[in-house]
């Protein structure tokens, strides 16, 4: 069960260089949620790749 989802993307190489540290950054200024589920995805057409995480979260119980 979830309350919230926050979605990361990124398409440009250095976006994608970013990415892990902007989740990171996230998840310990959010230390109020409980992380339930996450989903790691990829697209891509000729020119570009498209990586995406979705982090599925509750509040932590008191």
């Amino acid at each position: 069960m979830f309350t919230g989802v926050k979605v990361f993307s990124a398409t440009k190489a250095k976006e994608r260089e970013e990415l892990s540290e902007n989740i990171n950054r996230w998840i310990k200024s959010n230390g109020d949620l409980e992380i339930v589920d996450r989903v790691v995805m990829q697209s891509s057409d000729n020119e570009f790749h498209c990586y995406s995480m979705l982090i599925f979260y509750k509040p932590k119980p008191a």
